[in-house]
């Protein structure tokens, strides 16, 4: 989209991003004048106390930047604990929920695992945010009574072992990623320097066979074969997730809930500019060097990478759906019908969210969910439609 037609920041919003331009800047100038995309990314989105995630803004909703599933409908975290119930009834456990946003989704399912009689003894949710785990702690109190929320529990680094349900909603998409570039046979990666003049700015640096850094992409981007003139994405970070949690995983399984495609999608020949997005205000547009600190920038999941690290580490593929038929397997129709259709003020407004979960146009097919576990089975979200066999 245009840029000039996104809304203006505020004046203390620009401020805000005043102190983060002055970090960046002395953050790249310490590193001899030249950072990674990645570390970009890391910087301006968690950053504490400067940070996209780490600041106070709104960034949920209709006053924050983008609206995520729980934040439309609590359906899709009431359809999403039927899958987490029958999980735990192979494995026992509780529930870990990695980056919880504003604790929506966490409220939906212990709210529908209590209608069930099926509650576990905990709900852990790990977030790197202060600021959003002060969101989330305030909104339980609000919505959960006493018995629910003294099952809930911080912590700020995943567990040596888990057992139960791992479960990631939108969270791989944040994770800071490299950007990289095939140009005339060679092999560039694409980070930041700060001009004097004209403040952040793109610079590309070639790959070095000789460099450890460097090593990993060269041998990924290699195995990708990609054309000429080829701009993308990889990102090791999230693989390195992954594996820290298939290591304390002892039985369950992990779901995961994003958008992105398997890797022959992703590498598209087509796709040549990647996948780098951002959002600002319910706008979605490509410079990620705008507004440092005050819009979320993300990226699409290379599935099949989170898949190829997940077996790599000792987990099974237990399936892979776009979200849609995930959530119809999960019985999201019936839950629709514990409202009546009659009911026009409520029934209404339902429909019209589950539609945007569902339809392909919408978030439908391009989220996906992929489970990944050890010790479980049978997993009804994938008995119609898995596509395990794509990645």
């Amino acid at each position: 989209m245009n840029i000039s037609a996104l809304p203006v920041p505020d004046a203390a919003a620009l401020n805000h991003q005043e102190r983060v331009l002055a970090h960046l800047h002395s953050q790249i100038e310490a590193s001899g004048g030249w950072i990674s995309f990645a570390c970009y990314m890391e910087l301006v989105l968690y950053a504490p106390g400067l940070g996209y995630y780490s600041a106070g803004a709104e960034k949920f909703g209709a006053a924050g930047d983008f609206v995520t599933a729980p934040e439309m409908t609590p359906v899709f975290g009431q359809t999403l604990a039927r899958q987490i119930m029958q999980i735990l009834q192979q494995s026992g456990g509780n529930v870990l929920e990695l980056g919880a946003g504003r604790g929506r989704l966490a409220a939906a399912v212990l709210q529908e695992m209590q209608r069930a009689e099926a509650l576990p003894a905990q709900y852990l949710i790990l977030e790197v945010s202060a600021d959003l785990r002060q969101v989330q702690q305030q909104h339980l109190q609000a919505v959960l009574p006493a018995e629910l929320l003294q099952r809930v529990c911080w912590l700020e680094q995943l567990p040596e072992s888990h057992t139960g349900v791992v479960l990631a909603n939108e969270v791989l998409d944040a994770i800071p990623v490299h950007v990289l570039r095939k140009q005339n046979g060679e092999l560039w990666e694409l980070g930041v320097v700060w001009d004097a003049q004209q403040g952040l700015q793109w610079q590309a640096r070639p790959l070095a066979v000789d460099v450890q850094s460097d090593a990993e992409l060269i041998k990924t981007l290699t195995a990708l074969a990609l054309p000429d003139d080829y701009q993308t994405e990889i990102n090791l970070a999230s693989q390195a997730l992954i594996a820290s949690v298939a290591n304390c995983l002892q039985q369950g399984a992990l779901l995961l809930i994003d958008y992105g495609f398997s890797r022959a999608e992703y590498y598209h020949p087509q796709r040549s500019q990647g996948t780098l997005m951002c959002h600002y205000r319910h706008h979605a547009h490509g410079d990620a060097l705008l507004y440092p600190g005050l819009q979320d920038i993300t990226a699409h999941v290379d599935f099949t990478a989170i898949a190829q690290s997940g077996l790599a580490h000792g987990l099974q593929v237990l399936g892979y759906a776009g979200q849609a038929q995930f959530l119809i397997n999960c019985g999201i129709t019936d839950l629709m019908l514990r409202v009546s259709p009659h009911d026009v003020t409520e029934y209404a407004p339902m429909a019209s969210q589950v539609q945007k979960l569902l339809s392909p146009a919408e978030m439908g097919e391009l989220f996906k969910v992929l489970a990944l576990g050890r010790g479980v089975s049978g997993l009804m979200g994938f008995v119609r439609g898995d596509r395990s066999h794509s990645l």
